[in-house]
């Protein structure tokens, strides 16, 4: 059986984006399930708009998304010969020519042609005159004048192109730079590409490649148009819709993994199964439950499903993903058990890794004030001043902070105090984190330990104190 061999070609001269990072997670999984190659190829012959900048961009991107590549990174401006071998092909085969019309002579063919309905195209004009190599004249490709060209697409099904209505399209320029249709089949070709799944904007040039295919006589790959992604107001997706970098999806919080499940679930299907794992991506993933239909992106959504992949995520491999969010916000912060205690309570109520840093600081805070003024209006009375003296003896004087030693501490101060849990439990709360929400008092008194409660319990009653004298 032959190897899948796929690829993902970005352009460098911008981000990588959603589509982009869908495309190359369509090709990364169908190379991985067949146990196949997966190929990444930079194409930079755009030399005016590209950039190191947006080839490190891409890079970062692919190393956070974990889409790991078998061959690459291949960069088309290193391949100059290569492609100047298979022009001399088409020309020795005669299914290339020279042709010196200059860019005005193009253009007012198709003006003519248009004034008479038909396709605006080059007219062939030096499609038989046998020009040589001149220092104005590009290559062009011959296009057969009739028959049909038929994309058998394994998602939009076939696709037919009449060869007439096709142009001698430009295969190099008059400066000797390939052009994008003929040097995309010469990859292809030369790295045994043999699938193809890409964004539907590619379309039409496919009959263009696969003309270009049959004139090398190298036989064509499996080709998959994938529908666009929209916004959820189904126009085409851009910044206001959420059309950033990826990267910029890795700084608001997100896990790689939830992104992916989000990306695949984006004109893919399996039944109705939507979190999925990276690894039930591989499994399950499968071109003909592509659908033909654009996907829509939502934020919400892909929120929504982080937040379901952060509770999934065993609280150890959170710890690194997390870490660098804390230290962004000033937190004293280490990869240690501290973190990882520190996490096992906020990961089943965080959507973001930054949402989670957030709910963190006053773990990493050596005094948690200024309380929150309403929350310390509300609970933080005279009367409870003697209730949090009573806790921190009761907390004390324990063996350890266990949730079930700390229940027994806890009961012993409500029947002394004559107080039920909550009249208890949210002043104590306010002590230990400056507000009124939190995550549960036990496991967070485990967490925190015995000296941080009892510090805080302590600057809790002078503050009550402190309100008295005033």
């Amino acid at each position: 059986m032959e190897t899948i061999i796929t690829r993902f070609p970005p352009s460098p001269t911008g981000y990588l984006h959603v589509g982009g990072a869908r495309t190359a997670l369509f090709n990364w999984l169908y190379a991985r399930q067949n146990h196949g190659k997966f190929v990444l190829r930079i194409e930079d012959t755009d030399t005016v708009r590209s950039t190191q900048a947006s080839v490190d961009a891409i890079f970062d991107a692919m190393r956070w998304l974990e889409l790991d590549w078998d061959e690459g990174p291949y960069f088309q401006t290193q391949r100059f010969d290569i492609y100047r071998t298979y022009l001399q092909k088409l020309l020795d085969s005669g299914d290339a020519y020279y042709c010196t019309c200059s860019p005005e002579d193009v253009e007012a063919m198709r003006q003519k042609a248009m004034a008479t309905g038909a396709k605006p195209k080059y007219d062939g004009r030096c499609r038989e005159r046998g020009l040589p190599p001149s220092p104005n004249a590009v290559i062009r490709f011959k296009s057969p004048l009739s028959g049909t060209t038929v994309v058998e697409d394994v998602i939009k099904g076939n696709i037919v192109f009449q060869n007439r209505e096709q142009d001698d399209f430009v295969i190099c320029r008059s400066d000797g730079t390939p052009t994008y249709n003929f040097v995309v089949v010469v990859d292809d070709i030369t790295m045994g590409i043999n699938t193809i799944i890409r964004g539907d904007d590619h379309v039409m040039n496919t009959p263009k490649q696969i003309l270009l295919y049959k004139a090398l006589k190298a036989p064509l790959p499996v080709f998959g148009h994938v529908p666009m992604v929209l916004g959820k107001d189904k126009a085409r997706l851009s910044k206001r819709h959420g059309a950033m970098s990826v990267t910029a999806y890795r700084d608001m919080g997100f896990l790689p993994d939830a992104f992916l499940n989000y990306l695949a679930r984006l004109g893919w299907s399996h039944g109705d199964q939507e979190f999925f794992t990276r690894q039930e991506l591989i499994e399950k993933f499968s071109l003909k439950n592509i659908g033909r239909s654009p996907g829509v992106f939502d934020v919400d959504k892909l929120t929504a499903l982080n937040a379901d992949h952060i509770r999934a995520t065993p609280v150890g491999q959170l710890a690194p993903r997390v870490l660098p969010f804390m230290r962004q916000k000033g937190y004293d912060a280490a990869d240690d058990a501290y973190l990882v205690g520190v996490i096992g309570t906020l990961h089943a109520r965080s959507k973001t890794l930054v949402e989670m840093a957030d709910g963190a600081h006053f773990y990493y805070r050596e005094d948690v004030r200024p309380y929150d003024e309403k929350a310390a209006r509300k609970f933080l009375k005279p009367a409870v001043a003697p209730v949090l003296t009573m806790l921190a003896e009761a907390l004390e004087a324990l063996p350890d902070l266990a949730e079930k030693t700390q229940e027994a501490a806890f009961k012993q101060v409500m029947e002394k105090a004559g107080l039920g849990f909550g009249k208890i439990a949210q002043p104590v709360r306010v002590a230990l984190t400056g507000t009124s929400v939190s995550p549960g008092i036990f496991e967070m008194i485990a967490v925190l330990g015995k000296a941080r409660v009892l510090a805080r319990l302590k600057a809790a009653g002078e503050y009550i104190q402190s309100l008295e004298s005033t």
